[in-house]
């Protein structure tokens, strides 16, 4: 039986917009951790099947199969096949799937998965074109009566139908700063960091120190006049991104590399594309039935903070451990590079399982169009 493991796991720090990477292209971005990637496992990149790639914005300077550009712009072998893929804010975390489908298949022996956006340079809604129905098609907006909104508005609809108050929301928020700035502080992260050079940036840029809960209670909602949800308790805007080297546990023998997580289970799911921010729960249901494992067998949680009300209605739905969820904070203090937000969670998670001994860990993130991921590792 072939199995998918993962023998490394590195990230840039995440950038804030308009910060320390804004004169950096993100095929740049990318070759650099492609580049990190090879030296810290010492393999030739002549061995690796393939590199599949996230990226949302896919156009401007992520256009043109920006995988396939970075492994170029690595300098890896021509020899080298590249793709990129969009599953929205998942795009990064599909990558990984697909990588480890085609490991555990045959079609790969060794395989890439990563991802980027620079969404200083590229900005988000860059290939929406003009028109906003555009994306859609008329028979998607019948179907909805128009009323697809965006992820601001889907964030408002979850407070209201899981009762979160303003309060619990900037609270949540406010212990994603201190959870990071305490990785951060620790060297949690050390080992993952990928640092771009010339950037002098060597941790993420995006954490706020000293904040309190009466200072975000100040902030405006961004949304809706009467909401919730504040630029405080969403997540930032940001640059950055991350690759994870996935092959066989026999393969990695062959080469002298030593698994860190086995990639145990995988699953999707789709929900209300109107609310769009709620697959992640119906996907660690699936992904826990496919597994054969409970809620409490996960010591881990990644659930990506796109909006704080996020992983609070997931805790309420799935009565995860709350002290397991993000333990090292999450988008909202770190960044949510959209299409290398998949790989930078990953990142972040296999190392934290590997430094404290952690058998089982659980990601899923909220995408775009109602969707989720959800991908369990286990330690090796």
């Amino acid at each position: 039986m072939r199995d998918a493991v993962i023998v490394e796991a590195v990230r840039t720090p995440v950038g804030k917009r308009n910060g320390s990477y804004k004169d950096i292209h993100p095929v740049d971005l990318s070759a650099h951790v492609l580049q990190a990637l090879a030296e810290r496992t010492g393999i030739d990149p002549a061995v690796v099947d393939d590199v599949v790639w996230g990226c949302v914005g896919q156009v401007g300077e992520q256009a043109m199969n920006v995988g396939r550009n970075a492994v170029l712009g690595a300098g890896w072998p021509e020899s080298v096949p590249g793709t990129s893929v969009d599953r929205q804010c998942g795009s990064s975390q599909q990558a990984v799937h697909f990588a480890a489908a085609g490991v555990i298949s045959g079609q790969y022996d060794v395989a890439v998965a990563g991802g980027v956006e620079s969404m200083t340079r590229v900005p988000m809604g860059s290939s929406l074109g003009k028109d906003v129905g555009y994306p859609f098609g008329p028979m998607m907006l019948e179907r909805y009566d128009g009323k697809l909104v965006n992820q601001g508005l889907g964030a408002e609809m979850i407070a209201e139908r899981w009762g979160l108050s303003r309060q619990q929301i900037d609270e949540f928020s406010l212990g994603s700063h201190e959870k990071a700035a305490k990785a951060i502080d620790s060297g949690a992260f050390s080992k993952q960091y990928a640092i771009v050079p010339g950037s002098g940036l060597e941790v993420d840029e995006g954490v706020r120190r000293g904040g309190t809960v009466e200072k975000m209670g100040e902030l405006k909602p961004a949304f809706k006049e009467d909401g919730v949800i504040t630029a405080g308790n969403s997540s930032q805007i940001s640059d950055g991104s991350g690759a994870l080297l996935i092959t066989t546990s026999e393969k990695a023998a062959q080469l002298g590399l030593k698994p860190l997580v086995r990639l145990h289970s995988f699953a999707l799911a789709g929900d209300d594309p109107i609310i769009m921010l709620t697959a992640p729960i119906p996907a660690t249901a699936k992904v826990l039935a496919r597994s054969g494992l409970k809620i409490n067998d996960i010591g881990a949680f990644e659930i990506n903070e796109a909006f704080a009300t996020v992983p609070l209605a997931w805790l309420a739905e799935t009565g995860a451990d709350e002290k397991a969820l993000n333990p090292l904070g999450g988008a909202i203090a770190i960044g949510h590079p959209l299409g290398g937000s998949g790989a930078v969670l990953m990142t972040r998670l296999v190392h934290h399982m590997v430094d404290n001994g952690i058998k089982y860990g659980l990601q899923s993130m909220c995408e775009g169009g109602g969707l989720s991921n959800a991908t369990i590792l286990e330690l090796l």
